[in-house]
């Protein structure tokens, strides 16, 4: 490599700390940002007391400049009216001199000039340096005279100020800066210089300047802007702490009311808020939360209690019903065996008494399936099974009735194994109500069933292209006996405990069974089941939506169409219509 290349590469590497910790400066920053933002949002008492502390700092800020040019005004004018009065004095004495001096020569006028500055700095006067300059065009052998001998004056007066001097008989002031030259700190002082004019007999015209500092004002104002900051300070101090004290007054018992409420909304009843004594606001505020947890938990409990009453009752209901159903099924078979022997009209009396009798047996089935759930007696029989098998089983059930109602019913499944440890009875129960569902609400469009799996989940998503959901259909499509279209003529019978059955047993396998739909496009169930017992279930392998619409093609009888179907031999019974309508279970 080159040098010059070496070179760089070392100033790359000698760089590159730097710019790391720049960037972690930069994200510290950023994530401070943040956690303050999140605190200004969630505490009522931060912004209160920020709030207080904004409005404390700029009416402190502006009452204390107003302060400051006060009193700096003030002290100014006072300091200026003072010079201006002793100054008037100190001219006309130096007036008083020069008009009684008899001097004449040049000599003597100079040391005329000498003595009267000398006078003047002797004369225990708040000036600081007076100076004696000769107006212009004098033309006079003279040297003009001054008090200090560090400090010139052209440093301090200036041409404007000359001008001024001549062109009046009054005195003339300016603010100056002293520099810090002339001074005992050595920094430059703020100061006002007064101009006046003197005659000289046969000597002319001269211009007289006082020198006045004001560097006692300017400590002044100082020891004053420091006071008033000092107070400020000590005034927002006190604001942030009774802001915060009374904010936090206000608020610790709403805090305790939302954690009271918060735990309401989990189940805990018997909570309450305390300081619920006095007669202020707050407690006021407290009582009528307690009053409100009471009566919530009495009529809770109430209903609780007419709950499990209803509960009982369904379950001793289907169970008494059993025995009367098992005898009226016996003589309705007898009677369905004979129907051929039987009256055209009894013999179709038979065949409706044969086919309610099996509605009215999966409603009791449906029932007890309830039961067991609101009992907590319902269990798993887990074992591990290959979830392709367990879908095509189901589709081999519905093929029937999607011929019948001439519906499109497509499998999409990988080549892998879908393995997981499921009941099959009840996975089963799930998707053939969702399937025979897709198909009844199908609408002679194409219902799309797909299986896929990752490592730690499997899912099953039934989509038909059918009538479709509102999203206040979606809230209420797993409450039970709850159908989308009452109205709507049916095929396949049905309890409304379908969807609201196949969401328990999706529970009781920790799983999650989601419905999507729009009206016109259609509903998609997706069934998403954890491979292993105990594995909390996170994202699911499949979109809600499932996949794109299928073709259009018409489904020839007693086929099912299966993309990448499982390894092994494919069921190939098809069982009768009568079946696959005893088995449904759909709640739409």
């Amino acid at each position: 490599m080159p040098p010059a290349d070496d070179a760089a590469a070392a100033g790359a590497r000698a760089h590159a700390p730097a710019r790391q910790r720049g960037v972690e400066a930069v994200d510290w920053v950023v994530v401070g940002a943040r956690s303050l933002a999140r605190r200004w949002r969630s505490s009522m008492q931060v912004r209160v007391v920020t709030s207080a502390l904004a409005l404390g700092i700029v009416a402190v800020a502006v009452l204390g400049i107003y302060l400051s040019f006060s009193i700096r005004d003030g002290l100014f004018e006072q300091r200026v009216d003072q010079i201006e009065s002793e100054n008037a004095a100190l001219t006309q004495q130096v007036r008083t001199t020069l008009a009684g001096s008899p001097a004449t020569s040049p000599g003597d006028q100079q040391s005329l000039l000498r003595d009267v500055i000398l006078s003047l700095s002797a004369g225990g006067s708040s000036a600081q340096d007076y100076f004696l300059r000769q107006a212009p065009d004098q033309g006079l052998p003279l040297v003009d005279p001054a008090s200090s001998r560090t400090l010139a004056v052209d440093d301090v007066v200036s041409p404007a100020l000359r001008a001024a001097t001549l062109a009046t008989d009054d005195q003339v002031l300016q603010s100056v800066a002293i520099p810090g030259v002339a001074t005992d700190s050595g920094v430059d002082e703020p100061g006002v210089v007064v101009g006046s004019v003197v005659e000289v007999p046969s000597g002319g015209t001269f211009e007289l300047y006082a020198l006045y500092s004001l560097s006692s004002e300017q400590e002044t104002l100082g020891f004053v802007q420091r006071t008033l900051a000092v107070g400020a300070l000590a005034i927002l101090a006190m604001i942030g702490v009774l802001t915060w004290i009374v904010t936090r007054q206000t608020v610790a018992p709403v805090r305790r009311a939302a954690a009271a409420a918060a735990q309401l909304g989990e189940g805990r009843l018997d909570v309450r808020v305390p300081g619920s004594k006095g007669h202020d606001e707050m407690a006021t505020l407290a009582r009528t939360f307690n009053e409100m947890a009471a009566s919530l938990e009495e009529q809770i409990a109430r209903m609780e209690e007419l709950s499990a009453a209803q509960r009982r009752f369904v379950s001793d209901v289907s169970h008494e019903l059993r025995t009367p159903l098992t005898t009226i099924r016996m003589a309705g078979e007898v009677i369905h065996a004979s129907r051929d022997d039987l009256e055209p009209a009894a013999r179709r009396s038979a065949e409706l008494l044969q086919t309610q009798l099996d509605r009215f047996e999966d409603l009791l089935t449906d029932l007890l399936e309830i039961s067991r759930f609101d009992a907590g007696a319902a269990e798993l029989d887990v074992e591990q099974r290959d979830l392709r098998d367990v879908v095509t089983n189901v589709v081999d059930t519905a093929a029937p009735l999607a011929e019948r109602k001439e519906v499109f019913l497509s499998v999409v499944m990988p080549e892998r194994p879908v393995r997981a440890d499921v009941d099959p009875r009840r996975v089963e129960r799930i998707l053939r109500n969702l399937v025979v569902n897709a198909v009844e609400h199908a609408e002679d469009r194409p219902v799309e069933v797909t299986v896929d799996g990752d490592e730690h989940a499997v899912a099953v998503v039934v989509r038909d292209y059918g009538v479709g959901l509102t999203v206040p259909e979606l809230n209420h499509v797993f409450d039970r006996f709850w159908r989308a279209d009452p109205a709507r003529a049916r095929t396949t019978g049905g309890t409304g405990l379908g969807l609201a059955i196949s969401q328990e047993d999706a529970r009781l396998h920790a799983g999650r069974l989601e419905a999507w739909g729009r009206p016109g496009e259609g509903a998609s169930f997706r069934l998403t089941l954890p491979r292993r017992a105990g594995i909390a279930l996170g994202q699911s392998p499949l979109p809600l939506q499932g996949p794109s619409r299928a073709g259009g093609q018409h489904v020839p009888t007693g086929q099912v169409p299966v993309v990448n179907p499982p390894t092994g031999p494919t069921p190939t019974a098809i069982p009768d219509l009568a079946t696959a309508e005893e088995d449904s279970h759909e709640g739409r």
